[in-house]
């Protein structure tokens, strides 16, 4: 049963095939084999490929499925279509096509599963990768509020010097009118004259708009600091609403490229591996040679072939030999007296025919 099928998928011609040797059968089961295991490999990739993309794992085996079919028929029509020649040169210009085929199909198989096999080393590099987009996104989303945020700490910088700079107005002042006071400056005088009262009321006076400056810089700070708060809470927005994009970062696109960083002789050698199963068929029916199989197919076709040419050129022969009597026969006909005479008088019938309904006309019209 198992050898049956896997004969079935060689595509070779199971009639034939039951009429020749146990070892010729079972060199077919084997390329038969070998294009079925390609095909279930096929399925394997494709399936983890699509699964990669979309996430679904029902859609992804249904999918998967009908790639390992296509390759499949694809495979056992590369096998079945090589025909075995009696000059190598031919066989291998005649294979030529279905090599470059096989190699085609060897790198869409092996990706996918490459990418499976070095799963964990992708992940590695995709993870850097996210960090690195990560720290550039922030960085570039700074860029919008940064200019903004830059601005308003410079007005926050600048009511906050105004404040210092009167309180630095209203020490002085106040140690003006101290020193007054004991006498140390000023007048040089010691006690509290009027000089004193004048250095004082100065200095009450720049205290009280000290502290009406401090009241309304404080508010001023307040808002600008409010301000900067919103800036900071919508670049954290969004951040947090890009990081997603960046999360997901790990497509099939995505993968490839990082698998396209990494080593590239393990993946190399995967891809050897593929090539040499997906082509395994051809080179086994190139390098043989012709077996029994080989030969009763092609007595099979060639037997064929000259029944149809037989066919053919007798339907010539009936077509050359019928026209040559035809023309014969029409020949001896048209040298009898009797059939001119007859051709004769019908022309004449009709010729009158003709004038009588052409004078009728002629009338009608007057």
């Amino acid at each position: 049963m198992l050898k049956q099928f896997f004969i079935l998928c060689s595509g070779a011609d199971s009639q034939i095939l039951s009429t020749c040797s146990e070892g010729e059968q079972t060199k077919y089961a084997g390329v038969g084999a070998t294009v079925f295991f390609t095909a279930v490999m096929a399925f394997i990739a494709s399936a983890y490929a699509l699964y990669t993309v979309f996430d679904t794992l029902y859609a992804s085996i249904f999918f998967g499925f009908v790639w390992g079919l296509l390759i499949f028929n694809l495979d056992r029509f590369i096998v079945s279509t090589i025909k075995k020649r009696d000059n190598f040169i031919d066989e291998l210009i005649q294979a030529s096509p279905r090599i470059l085929l096989a190699v085609i199909i060897a790198v869409v198989i092996s990706k996918p599963l490459e990418l499976k096999i070095f799963q964990k080393e992708i992940d590695q590099v995709l993870l850097e990768e996210k960090n690195t987009m990560t720290l550039a996104n922030q960085e570039e989303i700074a860029k919008q509020y940064n200019p903004e945020i830059d601005a308003l700490k410079s007005e926050i910088s600048a009511l906050q010097n105004e404040v210092r700079t009167k309180e630095s107005e209203v020490n002085a002042l106040y140690n003006t009118y101290i020193t007054e006071a004991e006498g140390t400056a000023g007048t040089m005088k010691l006690g509290k004259g009027p000089v004193y009262q004048e250095k004082r009321d100065k200095h009450d006076a720049a205290l009280t708009e000290l502290q009406q400056l401090k009241h309304t810089n404080a508010e001023k700070i307040s808002g600008l600091e409010a301000q900067m708060g919103q800036l900071s809470t919508n670049y954290e927005k969004q951040v947090s609403d890009t990081q997603p994009i960046i999360d997901n970062f790990d497509g099939l696109m995505a993968r490839v490229n990082a698998l396209n960083k990494l080593p590239w002789l393990p993946s190399f050698f995967i891809f050897l591996l593929f090539l040499a199963i997906e082509t395994s068929p051809i080179f086994a029916k190139l390098l043989s040679s012709k077996g029994e199989y080989d030969f009763k197919f092609q007595d099979q076709e060639t037997t064929v072939k000259s029944w149809v040419e037989q066919k053919v050129n007798e339907r010539k022969l009936l077509v050359q030999t019928d026209h040559s009597i035809n023309n014969k026969i029409y020949n001896d006909i048209a040298d009898e007296d009797e059939l001119y005479q007859y051709k004769r008088k019908k022309a004449r019938e009709l010729m009158q025919l003709q004038a009588n309904a052409f004078f009728e006309h002629q009338k009608k019209s007057l």
